[in-house]
């Protein structure tokens, strides 16, 4: 026998922890709440996860793949605006959503800072795509339209803590999306297609 078998679900002991990470933040959270959220007596958390922080970098390492696949899936888009505006519309609806935490534990852990240049990087390439493929005009700056995309994701978390509506916060990304320049092949007429 190689030993005694967990007697706990790894996968839901993780989701347990990512939402009490995401609630309350890595600092607050302690082994107490941990073990309590997950269900499991602390000899089971250290010898399945090893430590707190090794917790935290599994639990926000899932977090973070669930994220990443909902920014390529918008950034699959057609079009550089179209992939933007779905990423807003996806992220202003996941901010408020009352299933989970307010906001997102990658927007304002400031643990994560590495996933969120991850993050600025894929909207940069998709960006830097739109440029070449022309659904944006060549005058943008994708590291800098990327940062400020980055920057209303974060605020648009913000908002959705401090318990702003669906509504409030899908306003914020229109605007957002209004903001970013046309590309002249885009217009027709003097209107915007």
């Amino acid at each position: 026998m190689a030993g005694r078998p967990r007697s706990f679900d790894r996968d839901a002991a993780l989701a347990a922890a990512i939402e009490l990470f995401w609630r309350a933040g890595y600092e607050e959270t302690t082994i107490t709440m941990l073990t309590a959220a997950m269900g499991i007596a602390p000899p089971s958390l250290y010898a399945a996860f090893g430590d707190k922080d090794s917790l935290f970098t599994e639990a926000s390492a899932l977090y973070f793949r669930r994220t990443c696949e909902a920014v390529d899936a918008a950034a699959a888009r057609p079009t550089a605006r179209e992939a933007i505006a779905v990423m807003l519309d996806d992220t202003a609806r996941a901010h408020t959503d009352t299933l989970t935490p307010l906001g997102c534990l990658m927007l304002t852990e400031p643990r994560l800072a590495a996933q969120r240049e991850n993050i600025h990087s894929r909207l940069q390439k998709r960006i830097a795509r739109g440029i070449t493929e022309g659904d944006l005009p060549a005058t943008v700056q994708p590291d800098r339209l990327a940062s400020f995309l980055l920057a209303v994701m974060r605020g648009m978390s913000g908002c959705a803590r401090d318990g702003g509506s669906t509504e409030e916060v899908l306003a914020i990304a229109g605007f957002a999306v209004a903001a970013i320049p046309e590309s002249p092949d885009t217009l027709v007429e003097g209107v915007a297609s």
